[in-house]
């Protein structure tokens, strides 16, 4: 089985079940790793998540996982949130995190630049207005993202 087919049964088998724990699921990593499968299940809700929610999440995980054993290696589970300066993936995701502090990069130049840092003013379904410096806006179409991430505000 291919990494991104069995990241993908993964999503279907483990969405229900932190669901069933008053989380979401908010991302899933696969990676090979000396012998072993890594799985890194990152979860997320409005107000953040403590370790008791990693806690029970992962026994969950692991309770589903050894009953429906997707994974044809031995693996080793990680299970937490996606952090302070968590990704940006996903159209909810900016709509979310609207009005706070961005880092931006982009596939193709926008108005001559790839890199960006602002405040998300607008998200859409298909675009998200930032707010940068000096009161300028720019538009960027999600599917021209490269990488983003909640800039950290100390």
């Amino acid at each position: 089985m291919k990494i991104e087919e069995l990241r993908e049964t993964l999503t279907g088998l483990i969405a229900p079940v932190v669901k069933a724990v008053g989380v979401e699921l908010d991302d899933i990593e696969v990676a090979k790793m000396k012998g072993k499968i890594l799985l890194r299940v990152y979860i997320d809700r409005e107000g953040g998540v403590t370790i008791d929610d990693c806690e029970a999440a992962s026994r969950e995980i692991e309770a589903v996982l050894d009953v429906e054993d997707p994974i044809p290696y031995s693996y080793v589970l990680e299970v937490s949130s996606p952090g302070l300066d968590r990704p940006l993936k996903k159209p909810k995701d900016f709509k979310r995190f609207s009005g706070k502090k961005v880092r931006l990069v982009t596939r193709e130049p926008v108005e001559k630049q790839n890199f960006f840092v602002g405040e998300i003013e607008l998200a859409t379904d298909d675009n998200v207005v930032l707010l940068l410096p000096k009161d300028r806006k720019i538009t960027i179409q999600y599917d021209n993202i490269s990488r983003a991430r909640l800039e950290v505000e100390v």
